[in-house]
């Protein structure tokens, strides 16, 4: 997992793989206020974009996720939200496991899980092994937008 905020990545820059420097850019150059909700491509099924407008639910209405052929990098465009985030154990109960059809598994819950605050600006990368809770209430529900933006692991 990789967390920053979008005007600060100076130092990212030089280590960051050229894929997520290309979405990391892709997300500082983008008016996503301006965008209508939606998928929105990059460089074709490698990488491409979802502009979504969701309600933050109570931590314990959410299903943790991971996926294993997309990187997803989560990118706060208005509002605040919380992302549980944990290592995959392998120990995880299993809720339901679509990864062949749609490249995501849920989990009943996970083990050490911390929370991820994301303000206006922030965004986080999510790696195969990186389960997390995202669309998490900060207080009260809220509406936010936010971006997903997807790397094909195959072209790291």
């Amino acid at each position: 997992m990789i967390f920053g905020d979008i005007k600060n990545i100076n130092d990212m820059e030089k280590v960051l793989p050229k894929a997520i420097l290309k979405v990391i850019n892709y997300l500082k150059e983008s008016d996503f206020l301006s965008m209508k909700p939606g998928v929105y491509k990059i460089e074709g099924k490698d990488i491409f974009a979802q502009v979504v407008d969701i309600t933050t639910r109570e931590k314990a209405e959410v299903n943790p996720e991971v996926h294993k052929k997309y990187i997803d990098v989560q990118f706060s465009v208005e509002g605040k939200e919380k992302i549980g985030f944990a290592r995959d154990t392998g120990n995880n109960e299993v809720l339901e496991d679509l990864l062949n059809e749609k490249d995501i598994k849920f989990y009943k819950s996970i083990d050490d899980e911390i929370d991820l605050i994301m303000n206006k600006g922030s965004f986080v990368v999510l790696f195969p092994n990186d389960v997390h809770r995202p669309g998490c209430l900060i207080g009260g529900p809220c509406l936010i937008r936010k971006v997903i933006v997807k790397i094909n692991t195959e072209i790291l």
